[in-house]
Order: C-alpha cells, then structure tokens, then sequence
C-alpha cells in the first residue's frame, strides 16, 4: 500500500472512529434514559453481567475506572434500581461482593436487545479475515482506552 493510499486511510480511521464513538456515547445515552439508569451505570451492569461470579466493590471500581468512593455509590445506585444485591463473601465474612440480580440481567438484556435491534446484518457481508480484523482491532482498542482511564484519572496529560 503506497503511503498515500495509507495516510488517507488513517485519516478517514480518525473521522469514523469519532463518529463510531459519538454514536456509540448518545445511543448509550438513550438506553441508559428508556431504563432510567446513568450512563456510567448502564455500562458498569454490562460489565458485571459478564463477569463469571459476583465482585467486590474494588472490582467495580477497576472495570469502570472509577475511585472506589465513585464505585460505591455506583452499586447504591444499582442496587436501589434493583439489579444488584451485595451479599458477605462465604469464604471471607469480612468481604462484601455485589452480585447481579439474575431475573433484572435478564430483563436488562432483552431491553437492550429490544432497543439495539439485530447487530448480525452488519457482518453477514464479511469474511473469517475480515471478522477477525474486527474483533482484534476492538480488544486492542478496549485495552488501548483502559490505559489511557488509567491516565486520565492519575492526572496525566
């Protein structure tokens, strides 16, 4: 690929993943409004349903960025709205973990279901290569902005 054809490519990367994330961002604003939940909080129980067992309050802190006084009254939050419970550890009494409430991860997933439509069309058209594209450039993305949360909220740039 000549480096023309590569600038203008990366240059149009820049304006669609802008776009991809604007879009992203209001539609998350607009699920987050129909369930009368914060955006934040909409994402943070996305999260902790794909989480295998229920997670201490640090958890959440380290899968939303948040400090754990921010993650705190993000599960009071959830656990008002009903989808999570906080429940001592069985194996440490001491330990608080908050757990989802099975039958509200239910609902929550068919709401979004309901609201996001059927994603599957967009991807009928591509290849085993070209999904495999997508799906590495997403987890490289994924990490590449949990670094730079990480950044942000110690101070840097």
């Amino acid at each position: 690929m000549s480096g023309n054809v590569r600038s203008r490519l990366l240059d149009e990367l820049s304006t669609v993943s802008r776009r991809y994330v604007a879009a992203f961002a209001l539609f998350n604003q607009a699920v987050a409004d129909r369930l009368g939940l914060h955006p934040t909080d909409l994402q943070c129980l996305n999260l902790l349903s794909l989480e295998r067992e229920p997670v201490t309050t640090g958890r959440v802190a380290e899968l939303t960025g948040l400090t754990t006084g921010s993650a705190t009254r993000l599960v009071d939050r959830l656990e008002r709205a009903g989808y999570v419970v906080r429940q001592r550890d069985a194996v440490d009494r001491r330990r608080v973990l908050v757990a989802t409430v099975p039958e509200r991860i239910a609902e929550f997933g068919r709401t979004c279901e309901r609201l996001g439509g059927d994603w599957s069309p967009l991807f009928e058209d591509l290849d085993e290569a070209e999904l495999a594209v997508i799906v590495r450039h997403m987890r490289r993305t994924v990490e590449f902005s949990g670094e730079q949360v990480v950044r942000l909220r110690e101070g840097q740039g």
